[in-house]
């Protein structure tokens, strides 16, 4: 069999699984979204606002109708018989009603996913840059004050965890100095489009969650300090100097690209960390992405909308990986040889 068909199938398998364990998990989770509701009717629940997008007022009669219309369809049904009909309807497409949003799963999920790919990519850019950068800087100046104070800053950067700097950046950046927004995506009033206010304000308002993000430089650097060292010592480099090759052919032919190898494998790998801390980021920073929508439904116990969440979630990571299998071997022969000889 194929290796590209393998590693597909091992992606198929894992969204299946991931999909009936997280049914069977939300399915005997303790509560339900009748008891938010009425609790939000009481005043008692803490939660999403009408200006954040949940229903609230007059749209209060319209959830309560679907909140009556899920707990009489789903509950009363046997596990095996609804998870029959989940699955058919997701392979359709359908991912239901949000029972909290009073919207298609899909719909609120598909506007949701721009915003949190766009924060997680460039974040995930600017932090392996920069690693790169900083883990090159350590590597060739190995052993002088700058390796000693560049290295500390890997480690610091890699030892913090993102929401710890999420939340220093968003106390002293936000509310202290009132620099950077605290909440939203884009300014109040502005016209979306491909205009400079709006686009200044997307850039704004993600400042803060993208900034968060550049502890994974810290790894990234250290790594590619001990790559780039490892690879000055291989004796095919002294076979290049021999050869009379100038230090820019040396350093970006072989050192870097060799050194930037496992760096690559990593830095897909860490895109599943990201898309999970996404949830904890974004809640942080009140960025309405996938990971805020998933949160607001876990407090609301909004099962269609979690469900959506974490199934998007999952194909996210599994595509991520699926794509560096696929282009490994492009940047390294050598590995596309041995995934054709394993399988």
């Amino acid at each position: 069999m194929d290796w590209r068909v393998e590693r597909l199938t091992q992606g198929l398998l894992t969204v299946f699984l991931v999909i009936t364990l997280s049914f069977v998990i939300i399915r005997f989770m303790p509560g339900n979204p009748m008891d938010y509701i009425l609790a939000q009717m009481s005043g008692d629940a803490t939660g999403a606002t009408s200006g954040e997008g949940g229903a609230s007022g007059s749209d209060m009669e319209q959830q309560y109708e679907l909140v009556q219309a899920y707990l009489s369809m789903n509950p009363s049904d046997p596990l095996h018989v609804a998870y029959f009909d989940y699955m058919s309807n997701t392979l359709r497409g359908d991912l239901g009603q949000s029972i909290y949003y009073s919207r298609p799963v899909s719909d609120i999920l598909g506007r949701a996913m721009p915003w949190t790919l766009f924060v997680l990519s460039w974040g995930l850019a600017i932090g392996f840059v920069l690693g790169i950068i900083t883990g090159s800087l350590i590597a060739y100046w190995e052993g002088s004050k700058l390796d000693v104070g560049l290295t500390a800053y890997s480690v610091i950067m890699g030892s913090i965890p993102y929401y710890v700097l999420a939340l220093l950046l968003i106390v002293y950046m936000a509310y202290r100095w009132q620099i950077f927004p605290t909440n939203g995506r884009v300014p109040e009033g502005v016209t979306a489009g491909l205009n400079w206010p709006f686009i200044k304000g997307i850039i704004y308002h993600a400042s803060l969650p993208i900034a968060s993000t550049v502890v994974f430089s810290g790894i990234a650097s250290l790594s590619m300090r001990g790559n780039a060292i490892r690879v000055l010592g291989e004796d095919y480099l002294r076979v290049a100097r021999l050869r009379g090759l100038s230090d820019g052919v040396i350093a970006t032919q072989y050192v870097a690209r060799n050194a930037i190898l496992p760096l690559y494998t990593g830095l897909m790998i860490s895109i599943g960390s990201l898309f999970g801390g996404s949830v904890i980021l974004e809640t942080i920073f009140r960025y309405r992405g996938m990971g805020y929508y998933l949160v607001q439904a876990a407090n609301a116990r909004d099962y269609p909308l979690m469900m959506g969440g974490f199934m998007l979630l999952t194909i996210c990571v599994v595509i991520a990986l699926f794509i560096t299998d696929l282009t490994y071997g492009l940047i390294d022969p050598r590995a596309g040889d041995e995934n054709r000889e394993a399988f």
